[in-house]
């Protein structure tokens, strides 16, 4: 009995100890390093997509909805904020800001598999323009705070 409880602290102490590391190294993973080429998949999207336009741009309840979509399906990878992360680029840089919301969603409905992103056509239209309305409420990021990339 006594060996069993000791057995039990010493792996609760190895879990939390490896939570803590886990942590820390989150914390301290430095920012997505991306090659020149990484925004470049914007460019692209058809001109037929990259020209349709977002017909949620005037709905202020869409960019709510797509923050909430974003922490569900997007901030793992992107980070809460849209900074970016070691797995994924930032969505608050110039280039994905400039560009024209039918690029974005033609991304999020196309991924980028060989780069990890995901294709999200089965997400319903509706859901991924609130993606978009919620991407482009966001601005970029200052200079000063933007990640190495």
């Amino acid at each position: 009995m006594k060996q069993t409880a000791v057995a039990l602290g010493v792996a609760a102490v190895l879990v939390a100890a490896s939570c803590a590391l886990a942590q820390r190294e989150k914390q301290a993973s430095p920012g997505y390093k991306a090659d020149a080429n990484v925004y470049e998949e914007l460019a692209k999207a058809p001109d037929k997509a990259r020209t349709k336009r977002n017909p949620l741009e005037s709905d202020p309840d869409a960019v709510a909805a797509g923050r909430y979509l974003f922490e569900q399906h997007c901030s793992e990878c992107h980070g809460i904020t849209a900074d970016g992360t070691s797995k994924a680029p930032s969505l608050r840089a110039a280039e994905v800001q400039a560009a024209a919301p039918g690029a974005i969603f033609w991304i999020l409905t196309n991924g980028v598999v060989r780069r990890g992103m995901p294709v999200w056509s089965k997400l319903p239209e509706p859901r991924r323009w609130q993606l978009v309305s919620f991407l482009k409420s966001l601005g970029t990021q200052k200079a000063a705070d933007r990640k190495t990339e």
